[in-house]
């Protein structure tokens, strides 16, 4: 185990959690409607064809492509009518040379057709005659019945996690039921003799529980599910609650939560003066135990990271602030891994540029995340750094991202072009 005097850097803390970890296997089937963000635990092979027949993707008359070779406007191909093809209907006209059909966007090609001639390239002589302006070539216009999607198709790979385009595609294919893995069970473990329910009256040298709520929201839009105190039913749980700093009350709670758990979070505890409790329950229910405690981080510098028989087991800080930086660099990326996404690099969320308003001095040798609010000034966008302390939860409501100064740098000067992560 590393000590906080040892403290390690972000990415060696990362590691060393992936390598003892082992994603969930237990799956489920469910409806599509509830598949959104889930991740597969199957191969996904088309069943069909899709769209499954030939399609026009204009409005206009369906051709035998070389009826129209060599028109133009001075001298047009003319084409009998032959009737028209409503959207939804199975043609039963056979096309033959020099005559054509009516077709809508999306509708069926007649057998003989090959290709598509838009309205815009066409003239009504009458009803029942058309001149066409401009040649088609075989194919144009046209989709063909397995060019979406082919029978047989790898459509998505086990371990994907669904997007709304997915879930779109599989109701294309007809699929709808599907395998996936069960979400991760993830425990919230709140510790703390200063710590109170949100509905309790407030009293000197008492805060209200904040961590808890955060967490469970950041872990239900990861895809995990978050415990809270009351029945464990399957996939469906509750928060542990609130625990004094006794040893006791840690061990037996934590040893709960790792029968019915696949992850547990305990927030508080982590810091100098009860260091060693969490970690002495940590490394008394099984190996490997704690892998590190201090990450040059700020904040969240006294994180600690353990793993119990292939459960991991992350201690935060108390701090509101310290809490959500270490949920994104840490316990986002292991839920995705113990959910059985596919194994991936681990990334920051999707990041937009902007200037930095003022000068921001860090540390050097340690990674500083600082909150920032974006504003917009004659065009261009800055970010306003919102400094505070890191126990307090407004700086993170007033957020909308935040900066990452790395660990070699003693800081950012103002007018420089920053990357802000959103939060």
């Amino acid at each position: 185990m590393l000590g906080r005097d040892e403290a390690i850097q972000v990415n060696e803390a990362r590691s060393l959690l992936e390598k003892h970890i082992t994603p969930v296997n237990k799956s489920e089937e469910v409806s599509i409607e509830d598949a959104y963000g889930r991740v597969l635990a199957e191969d996904i092979l088309s069943p069909e064809n899709l769209p499954g027949f030939d399609r026009s993707t204009v409005d206009g008359f369906a051709v035998i492509s070389s009826d129209t070779f060599g028109a133009t406007e001075s001298m047009p191909v003319y084409l009998e009518v032959k009737g028209e093809i409503m959207m939804g209907e199975e043609p039963s006209i056979k096309l033959k040379k020099g005559k054509t059909v009516r077709i809508a966007t999306g509708g069926m090609l007649p057998d003989g057709a090959d290709s598509v001639v838009m309205f815009e390239h066409v003239q009504f002589i009458d009803e029942r005659l058309i001149e066409v302006f401009k040649p088609v070539a075989p194919g144009e216009n046209v989709i063909s019945s397995d060019e979406d999607i082919r029978k047989g198709e790898l459509v998505l790979e086990k371990g994907h996690r669904l997007r709304p385009q997915d879930v779109a595609a599989l109701a294309a294919i007809g699929i709808t039921r599907v395998k996936v893995y069960k979400k991760p069970i993830v425990s919230i473990i709140s510790t703390g003799d200063e710590i109170i329910p949100p509905d309790s009256p407030i009293r000197p040298g008492k805060v209200r529980d904040v961590n808890s709520f955060n967490l469970a929201g950041l872990i239900a839009i990861s895809g995990g599910v978050a415990v809270k105190k009351g029945i464990f039913s399957g996939g469906v749980a509750v928060k542990k609650g609130i625990f004094r700093d006794v040893y006791e009350e840690i061990f037996r709670v934590l040893k709960e939560s790792l029968s019915e758990s696949d992850m547990v979070i305990i927030t508080g505890g982590s810091s100098v003066g009860v260091r060693d409790l969490t970690e002495t329950v940590i490394n008394s229910l099984g190996s490997p135990g704690v892998l590190f405690h201090g990450i040059n981080l700020k904040p969240g510098k006294p994180t600690i990271g353990a793993v119990i028989g292939g459960i991991p087991v992350m201690g935060l800080p108390g701090h509101p602030a310290a809490v959500t930086v270490c949920f994104e660099l840490f316990v986002e990326p292991l839920i995705r891994l113990l959910s059985g996404e596919r194994r991936r690099e681990f990334s920051e969320k999707a990041s937009i540029t902007a200037k930095l308003a003022k000068n921001i001095s860090s540390t050097q040798g340690r990674e500083e995340h600082v909150r920032v609010r974006l504003e917009e000034r004659d065009g261009e966008l800055w970010a306003i750094p919102i400094l505070g302390k890191s126990g307090l939860i407004r700086t993170l409501v007033l957020a909308d991202g935040k900066i990452i100064i790395p660990s070699h740098l003693r800081g950012i000067e103002s007018g420089q072009e920053v990357e802000v992560y959103r939060l």
